[in-house]
């Protein structure tokens, strides 16, 4: 692991940490806006407070938070709000493509569209792998005004000739650093080749590797850039403390913590696939209630996953780093590292998934005395003091 301070952007910062706006003050839509109060909502979070006014004129945007600050919604209201200001002038055609790195985070950005779009006429589909593809293919072919996406599904249609996105008017990508993590750039390349040169383009990423920078200057226009938080650093919400002791003594501290200590749900993050497997396995044994969620797992063992851990059925969930994007579950009160993650952008991404929406939440990793030497370098990254 290569401890580094955050490279420096090639643009300049148009907001930092902006104020929150009351969305009636925003001029949007009053079918938008019921949407809005259907899911509660009063006031943008400082991602929309500097995403939203600069998108609704038009404008790329880089927007740079870490995880559970909003973003999603960021991008939503502007399009939705540009869709339905506008008179449509041609047949229905797809306006607006979202690419997101996992289909959890897929599944739950398609669930808030149709939240705020619950009073309009606008249609989205969702389009990810280890479902059957003729669903997505109707609605791709019919002209679906939204389609968010992950890359490799999106692929496949685009093989099959299957997409007409001629009628793009805005890109989003979203988590934009792990979908260069996960390997999707070179497909996320293709899809741009194939999308119309004029469009809007909106990024947001939870931090910004000197690839991510590079990349975007390639396209896009001019673009605004938001910063919220410490660039490339955890929500201050969070606490984070660590657990010297042998691996082999791990699984057994875990689980009388989890027994005493743990109060409320508790996101366990392994580093591979057979580990959290096995972890689960054990908990599961030791009468603790515990789902597996990894890559390896059907889409149907995986959302039953999800909704066990968000019901409470599971009040453990132990996970690869397919969980670290795309799961947005309020209240998550505890994120265990099993091992110290391998780069800091794993690590906040990581604990991302607790002290979400201005909420607490701690942060709590297992050292084994040969992983000493990796938490050194990992908190000099980060920037923050584990003990």
């Amino acid at each position: 692991m290569v401890a580094a301070e955050p490279a420096a952007l090639p643009y300049e910062a148009s907001i930092f940490d902006p104020a929150p706006i009351p969305f009636e003050r925003l001029g949007l839509d009053t079918r938008l806006l019921s949407g809005i109060r259907d899911l509660g909502w009063s006031a943008t979070r400082s991602v929309q407070s500097g995403v939203i006014p600069f998108a609704l004129e038009g404008l790329d945007v880089i927007a740079c938070a870490e995880t559970g600050t909003g973003k999603t919604a960021a991008f939503l209201v502007p399009i939705l709000q540009r869709f339905l200001n506008a008179v449509p002038t041609r047949p229905a055609a797809t306006r607006a493509l979202v690419l997101a790195p996992t289909r959890e985070l897929v599944v739950q950005i398609e669930d808030q569209v149709q939240g705020l779009t619950y009073h309009t006429a606008v249609s989205s589909v969702a389009v990810y792998g280890g479902v059957p593809m003729d669903v997505q293919e109707r609605a791709l072919r019919a002209g679906v005004d939204i389609v968010v996406a992950t890359p490799g599904r999106l692929m496949d249609h685009m093989r099959h000739d299957s997409v007409n996105f001629a009628g793009i008017e805005v890109l989003v990508l979203d988590e934009a650093d792990r979908m260069l993590d996960m390997g999707f750039w070179p497909d996320v390349q293709r899809i741009l080749s194939a999308l119309p040169a004029t469009r809007q383009t909106l990024l947001f990423s939870a931090t910004m590797p000197g690839e991510i920078m590079k990349l975007t200057q390639e396209f896009l226009r001019s673009p605004k850039f938001i910063q919220v938080g410490r660039r490339g650093g955890p929500a201050q919400t969070i606490s984070h403390s660590i657990q010297v002791i042998p691996r082999a003594e791990k699984v057994e501290w875990l689980a009388r913590w989890l027994r005493s200590h743990a109060e409320g749900p508790v996101l366990v993050f392994c580093r591979t696939k057979i580990g959290a497997d096995r972890l689960a396995s054990s908990l599961s044994r030791m009468g603790i209630r515990t789902a597996a969620l990894h890559a390896d797992r059907t889409q149907q063992q995986r959302m039953s996953a999800v909704e066990g851990f968000r019901t409470g059925a599971f009040p453990v969930l132990v996970a690869t780093d397919v969980a670290a994007r795309g799961l947005d579950i309020e209240g998550i009160a505890h994120v265990v590292n099993f091992e110290v993650p391998d780069t800091p952008e794993t690590y906040v991404h990581r604990v991302g998934r607790t002290g979400r929406a201005e909420s607490t939440g701690s942060a709590l990793t297992l050292v084994a005395p040969e992983e000493e030497r990796a938490l050194r370098a990992l908190e000099k990254a980060v920037g923050v003091q584990l003990q």
